[in-house]
Formats: C-alpha cells, sequence, structure tokens
C-alpha cells in the first residue's frame, strides 16, 4: 500500500498518557492531540492533570498508576468517556540519587514501583482490553538511557529502565499475534520544567559537548517520536527502543573537546 500523509494521523484513537501533566508526558499528550487522537492524561498531580488535560481538551484523571485499583478505575471512566483505549503512553517515573552501600531496601521498593511495576500494571490492563475488543494498539514504554549504561548513584532506577527494555522486546512477541505492537523511547537529556529548574546557567554548553548534536532535547521531539509510534507509519515495528538522544547512546562516551570541539573519549 503507498505511503500517505495520512498515515501520522492519530484521528478516532484514544490514548492515555501516563505521567501527562509535566514535562516528556505533557509533550507527547499535546503533540497526540495535535494529530487527532483523544487524550487521556493520568497523573497524580491535581493540577497538573487539569491544566494539561484544558490545554488540549483531553480528558485528565488524578491517578496512582501504581496502584491496581486506581489504575482499574482510571480505565473505566476513560473507556466510559473516550472509549477502548488503542495507544498507551507509560511515560511516569522518577529518581533519586542514592550510592549503593548508602541504600535501602525501601528505596528500592519505590523505586521499582515508580519505574517498572506500573509498566507492567497499565499494559496488562490496557492490552486484556484491547484482545477482548478485538482491536488493535500501540504501547509506548518511556525508558531511559541510563537503562543501557551504568549509572552510579541510581542502581536500582537503572535496573528498573532496563527493565522496561526487557518488558519492552518479551510482551511485544506475546501481544503481535492480537495486532498489538510495543516498543520504547529512551532519551537522555531533554529539557523539561524539572530540569530546567536544577539548571545551573552554564548547562547549555555542557550539554552541548556531551550530546552529538550539541544541545539539549526538546519535549517536543520525544512527542514526535511517539507520534510516530502511535501512527500507522511505524505500522510493522515492534519491540525496539528508539533512542531519542541527539546521539549520546550511540557516541557512548565520546564528546566534543571544549577546546576546539573534536571527539575525543574519556577525560581530555
Amino acid at each position: 500500500m503507498p505511503l500517505h500523509p495520512d498515515a501520522a494521523r492519530l484521528d478516532g484513537r484514544v490514548a492515555v498518557v501516563t505521567g501527562g501533566g509535566r514535562g516528556i508526558g505533557r509533550g507527547i499528550a499535546e503533540g497526540f492531540a495535535a494529530y487527532g487522537a483523544r487524550v487521556a492524561i493520568w497523573e497524580r498531580e491535581e493540577d497538573s492533570a487539569r491544566a494539561a488535560a484544558d490545554a488540549i481538551g483531553g480528558l485528565g484523571l488524578v491517578v496512582d498508576v501504581r496502584e491496581d485499583e486506581a489504575v482499574d478505575d482510571a480505565l473505566r471512566r476513560t473507556e466510559g468517556e473516550l472509549g477502548t483505549v488503542q495507544v498507551l503512553v507509560n511515560n511516569a517515573g522518577g529518581t533519586f540519587f542514592v550510592p549503593f552501600l548508602e541504600g535501602r531496601e525501601k528505596g528500592w521498593d519505590a523505586l521499582y514501583r515508580a519505574n517498572l511495576r506500573h509498566v507492567y500494571l497499565c499494559t496488562h490492563r490496557v492490552c486484556r482490553a484491547l484482545v477482548a475488543a478485538g482491536l488493535p494498539g500501540s504501547v509506548i514504554n518511556v525508558t531511559s538511557i541510563e537503562g543501557v549504561r551504568a549509572a552510579p548513584g541510581y542502581a536500582t532506577y537503572a535496573a528498573a529502565k532496563a527493565g522496561v527494555i526487557s518488558f519492552t522486546k518479551t510482551v511485544a512477541l506475546e501481544l503481535a499475534p492480537h495486532g498489538i505492537r510495543v516498543n520504547a523511547l529512551a532519551p537522555d537529556i531533554t529539557m523539561t520544567e524539572g530540569l530546567a529548574s536544577v539548571a545551573p546557567p552554564e548547562s547549555a554548553a555542557h550539554f552541548g559537548q556531551v550530546v552529538p548534536l550539541g544541545r539539549a532535547g526538546h519535549v517536543d521531539e520525544m512527542a514526535g517520536a511517539a507520534v510516530f509510534l502511535a501512527s500507522d507509519l511505524s505500522s510493522y515495528l515492534t519491540g525496539e527502543t528508539l533512542h531519542v538522544d541527539g546521539g549520546t547512546h550511540a557516541a557512548g562516551g565520546w564528546y566534543h573537546r571544549p577546546s576546539d570541539g573534536r571527539y575525543v573519549l574519556g577525560p581530555a
């Protein structure tokens, strides 16, 4: 079938974006709405959920996606107001710095729940409903470059994000017979509200040195990749992780030397 511009459209599709009140999640929600999707934002913070939903004419629900009953209730409400969910973005997550030897099991459990458990939970519930309805779908899991490289001080977060990548591959195979595709997006330095609030003035120059494309990414660039994965443009793509990171994953430690811009590996 010849490629047509309409293949990028999401008209008539219901999409859920977890953690869609801010940052990358909000950028993806706005991108989906721009391409015609009916979007539900599942977000723990009431104010940001409402603001993000109002901005796109979507549905904003206060949901703790780490909790089974909360997810079940949110799915029922979303289906009741918008219809069967065909696009799911598992974006919610978070982390904190703790050296491994100073960590505690409570912190491990918290980061697992925030970054991996909800990916299983939301995917399981949405895909079970899709199979029952006999509909195809697209699941997009937001992981991180930390899922494929060492991250000192973030061992649990990195393990959870690596788990998201492996989960994506395996579930993609199990759901392929049902026409449900499962892929992942792996960002690195993306200029969200959170990063902007803590980044010192010299950060832009630093980002330019460590990112091959010479700058931090924008949430709209993550949204573009998410629209691609949600749409028919990627109809033959499943089980993959797209590194939307300006080339840092490909660089593998090579960076621009501040003095002359040449690539060097490690301190120089």
